[in-house]
């Protein structure tokens, strides 16, 4: 009864939050079993959760990031790199994403943010506005599985495993997924003969090349300073910041201190200077002090309406959370969640055969469903079938996660998808059309990401 009233309210048009809480009250009020009361008791205690505050503060840090000028910093570092490359801005526009995916955590974010620049100039270098779309829709999905990470957070909190380990989990099929795009764009540029977008320069790709070995080395010489000269770490990694600083005024770095975002979280995160959450407020902290005083391109007036903008979009999430827990609990109490768990065991008890069905019910899910409700729905039922059935946790949040976000990318409920048709100005449709060769490289990743669980669990097995 409580999946006909859900599937009726959403089948109304209702937002899927309302759905949620609404079904399981109507469904508790036609019982009489419960006092009504306990959907608002469930809804509360669903966010009353140490781990979501992390959720406000990855948000507002992404944001700071998107409005204080940093997104252009990224992009004229990624033109260094690789825009002299064959088809060179769609290269940009994929090591753009990568960069800005350590700082936004969200799909929508980067595509909104970097997703403006990049189509823009990529249209006034004559390439097709599909093309151009396209590769900024699948570059776009890089943000939740390279760290930081909302849909981790999300994730972590539900099935009570280690946030920092699925952040780890995603650095490196974020960077194959990463290698597959650009493949894809060279052979685009190949088929339609491409050139070089801006002449190659050495001394700028020498720059660039000079910026990412310091983004690499400094962490690794911070870590040998505090392993194996057994320095106090804290205030090694301030001495060391202190110094980095000095070498950007000095040299004149392009974006050195936006791309040591996550380096800072992650290496904070392993060697437990912080918690996630802790991390996420440091990433705040970070921002302003790149925004405010270092660049001095955020003024006072726009941190206010990031502010707002960020209490808007966590009351947004935070809702769906608090309406899944009452929906998600409801599905275990009524024996939902057993029933679907028998069914599955009953007809396979491989667990490669469970993930490939998984995925196909993902996929579908994600169509229809925001990547925080579907995340918060799922995991109740899908998690107990994956700890029978041996498949690691970790290992399964990045699989959901990453097909939730290729979700979105559909209609009819694909955010990126509407974000873009908005920032481009074209039809939902001829959007749509321009993003389905970039599946080919996306479902790749994921078929590779699903079948070899080592490359997703090698780096958090060192650290956890």
């Amino acid at each position: 009864m409580l999946k006909i009233i859900f599937l009726l309210f959403m089948g109304t048009g209702m937002p899927v939050a309302i759905a949620m809480a609404g079904s399981s009250l109507v469904y508790i009020l036609a019982t009489g079993n419960l006092p009504p009361f306990v959907v608002i008791h469930r809804m509360v205690s669903g966010i009353d959760s140490f781990p979501l505050l992390a959720v406000p503060f990855f948000i507002l840090a992404g944001n700071l990031m998107n409005n204080a000028g940093i997104t252009t910093r990224i992009y004229n570092f990624a033109l260094a790199l690789v825009g002299w490359m064959k088809g060179g801005l769609g290269h940009v526009n994929v090591v753009g994403s990568v960069i800005f995916a350590g700082m936004s955590g969200t799909a929508i974010a980067d595509a909104a943010g970097l997703g403006t620049i990049e189509i823009k100039a990529m249209e006034e270098h004559g390439y097709s506005k599909e093309f151009a779309v396209g590769v900024t829709a699948a570059s776009a999905t890089l943000g939740p599985i390279i760290p930081p990470s909302l849909p981790f957070v999300i994730y972590g909190m539900m099935s009570n495993v280690s946030i920092g380990a699925l952040f780890l989990a995603g650095i490196l099929p974020g960077v194959f997924m990463a290698v597959a795009m650009m493949v894809t764009v060279a052979y685009f540029a190949h088929k339609n003969g491409w050139g070089a977008d801006v002449k190659f320069n050495l001394s700028k790709v020498l720059k660039a090349l000079v910026e990412l070995a310091v983004v690499l080395g400094w962490p690794l010489l911070m870590w040998v300073l505090v392993t194996k000269a057994e320095l106090p770490a804290q205030a090694t990694v301030f001495v060391g910041l202190i110094a980095l600083f000095a070498a950007d005024r000095l040299f004149k770095f392009q974006a050195v201190l936006p791309i040591l975002t996550p380096v800072l979280l992650i290496g904070g995160m392993t060697t437990g200077i912080f918690t996630p959450t802790e991390g996420a407020i440091a990433a705040c902290i970070w921002a302003m002090l790149l925004g405010f005083a270092w660049y001095r391109t955020l003024k006072f007036k726009m941190f206010v309406k990031v502010c707002l903008d960020t209490v808007e979009t966590t009351s947004t999430v935070l809702f769906i959370v608090a309406a899944a827990s009452i929906f998600g609990w409801m599905l275990t109490a009524t024996g939902v969640t057993t029933a679907i768990g028998e069914w599955v065991l009953g007809f396979t008890k491989d667990p490669m055969m469970f993930l490939l069905m998984a995925n196909l019910l993902m996929l579908f899910v994600g169509c229809f469903l925001e990547p925080t409700a579907a995340i918060t729905i799922l995991v109740p039922i899908l998690l107990p079938i994956c700890l029978k059935l041996g498949v690691d946790p970790i290992h399964f949040g990045l699989v959901m996660v990453l097909n939730l976000m290729i979700g979105l990318l559909h209609p009819p409920m694909g955010m990126v998808l509407f974000v873009l048709a908005r920032v481009a100005k074209l039809s939902v449709e001829r959007t749509t059309m321009a993003i389905l060769p970039w599946l080919v490289p996306l479902l790749g990743s994921l078929v590779l990401i699903t079948y070899f669980p080592k490359a997703v669990l090698w780096l958090p097995k060192m650290f956890y």
